[in-house]
C-alpha cells in the first residue's frame, strides 16, 4: 500500500487490538505514541474515513455518544504488515523551543530564560512519567517492545536535560557574560 502514511498506519496498528471509535483511538494515541508522534483528533477522523473508503477499515453502527467503532479488515491487516515491514526513514526533529533558541538573539534574554525554565520542567516531568511507565510494564512479555521504546524516551529526555544544564552552567553564548547564568537560576 504505497499511499499509506504513518498516521493512518498507526491507526491500523491500534485497531489490531479490536474495534475502536475515533475518540478511543485519540485517547490511545495521546497516552501511548503522542510524545513522539503528533496526531490531532481531526487527523484521526479524516484518516478513518480515508481508510474506510479504501476498504482497510469497516465502520460499525453508531453507539453511545454518537461514537462509531471501526474494525480493521483483512486488507487493512495486509496493508499494515506491508507498511510496518518498510524501512522507517530518518527521524525529523520539530521543536518549537529549538526554533526559538536558534533565533534567540531576537528574544529578550529574561523571556528566553523563562521559556527554558518552563520547558525544562516539562522534560523533567516527561522523564519521570516514562520511568514510571517502564517500571510498570517491565517484565510483561507482550510489552517488551513498548518498554524498549520507553527506554529510548528516557535516554532522550536525559540528553535533553543535559542540554538544558548547559544553559545554566555556561555563559551567554552571544556575549560570554556570566550574568545570564544568574538570571536563569532565578527563573526556575
Amino acid at each position: 500500500m504505497a499511499g499509506l502514511n504513518p498516521t493512518a498506519a498507526s491507526l491500523l496498528g491500534f485497531l489490531h487490538q479490536g474495534p475502536m471509535a475515533g475518540w478511543d483511538l485519540a485517547q490511545l494515541v495521546e497516552t501511548t505514541i503522542g510524545d513522539f508522534w503528533n496526531v490531532t483528533r481531526s487527523q484521526i477522523y479524516r484518516e478513518l474515513r480515508s481508510l474506510q473508503d479504501i476498504g482497510l477499515v469497516e465502520a460499525g453502527e453508531t453507539g453511545v455518544r454518537e461514537r462509531r467503532p471501526y474494525s480493521i479488515t483483512d486488507s487493512g491487516r495486509e496493508a499494515f504488515s506491508a507498511w510496518i515491514a518498510r524501512e522507517p526513514g530518518d527521524d525529523l526533529i520539530r521543536s518549537p523551543l529549538l526554533l526559538t533558541v536558534f533565533f534567540g538573539a531576537h528574544v529578550d534574554r529574561r523571556r528566553l530564560d523563562r521559556f527554558l525554565a518552563v520547558h525544562r520542567l516539562r522534560h523533567e516531568e516527561r522523564l519521570e512519567h516514562y520511568r514510571v511507565l517502564a517500571a510498570a510494564l517491565s517484565g510483561v512479555a507482550e510489552m517488551a517492545w513498548t518498554v524498549h521504546a520507553l527506554r529510548y524516551g528516557i535516554e532522550h529526555e536525559e540528553a535533553v536535560l543535559r542540554w538544558f544544564a548547559g544553559f545554566s552552567a555556561a555563559a551567554d553564548p552571544a556575549t560570554g557574560s556570566d550574568g545570564d547564568r544568574r538570571r536563569l537560576r532565578h527563573a526556575r
